[in-house]
């Protein structure tokens, strides 16, 4: 089912994205005996950059919030959430129209499987793990303020 966000929009920077009211994304979070981990969806080939890893995410609705829809993405693509809890949220705004913000949310235990066609496998990595992965750009480029984040919290 198509969302009222969906679609590609031409930004005030002239790039075009997807979401017509910006896009979000959740980096999810456990805490270990062995160290923190996060979730990583690997994207099935047919997306943006298939095969890199990355957080689950889409478009907003209209009317959503970052949180909300990050959470929606994300259950449509590994599966129902457990308990969780807010920790903090990343927002990267390239124009005064667009924007993803990435919400980190820490779970009480690990959850997830490739539950649509968006979705080629998922996965929870140490911290320093990721950084070895092949992860979208956009991912990259967030990742180091999400780290410190994921650190703090």
């Amino acid at each position: 089912m198509r969302g009222s966000g969906d679609g590609f929009v031409r930004c005030g920077d002239g790039h075009v994205r997807w979401g017509r009211y910006g896009a979000a994304g959740v980096l999810f979070v456990h805490r270990e005996a062995d160290g923190v981990h996060v979730l990583l969806q690997k994207r099935s080939q047919w997306a943006h950059e298939g095969g890199t890893w990355s957080v689950s995410g889409g478009a907003l609705d209209e009317g959503e919030t970052p949180a909300e829809a990050a959470l929606r993405e994300a259950s449509e693509e590994v599966g129902e959430i457990p308990a969780h809890r807010f920790v903090g949220e990343y927002v990267f705004a390239p124009a005064d129209d667009w924007s993803y913000t990435t919400v980190v949310v820490e779970v009480d235990g690990r959850f997830g499987f490739s539950a649509n066609f968006e979705t080629d496998a998922v996965g929870w990595f140490r911290l320093d793990e990721v950084d070895g992965l092949p992860v979208h750009a956009g991912f990259a480029a967030a990742w180091p303020a999400l780290r410190r984040i994921v650190e703090g919290g």
